[in-house]
């Protein structure tokens, strides 16, 4: 078995999903075509959140976009668009992955994630 560093992990994941910029998460958002799922702690909101997003912690994701779980979230729809994002784009380029492996075909992220979003002066809410 080859073991891997979770940052071999996050570059191979962002090799092959489709990573998105500030710029087309918004457009996309704003033509009402996606569901934004911000895969970050519950602390971590503290520090802001993107204007129609959905929390779904990165522990609990699988649980709620499994349809088939009791713990499924309705916005979860895996036949629908889906961008996650997290603080920096590790854990929503992992977590497009597992979407993917759940049957997710249409699921990108924000690469960069919050930090990326602030920085390109995209509107937050806290």
């Amino acid at each position: 078995m080859t073991v891997k560093s979770a940052a071999q992990l996050v570059q191979e994941a962002k090799s092959v999903i489709e990573n998105l910029t500030p710029d087309q998460v918004e457009a996309e958002l704003s033509a009402g075509k996606a569901t934004l799922v911000d895969v970050r702690d519950a602390p971590e909101l503290a520090s802001g959140t993107i204007p129609g997003s959905i929390h779904a912690s990165r522990g609990m994701l699988e649980f709620y976009a499994d349809p088939s779980s009791p713990y499924h979230k309705a916005e979860l729809n895996p036949d629908d668009r889906v961008i996650l994002h997290c603080a920096s784009g590790g854990r929503s380029a992992l977590a497009v992955r597992a979407l993917q492996s759940l049957g997710y075909k249409n699921v990108a992220h924000l690469d960069g994630g919050f930090k990326a979003w602030q920085a390109a002066g995209k509107p937050a809410a806290s």
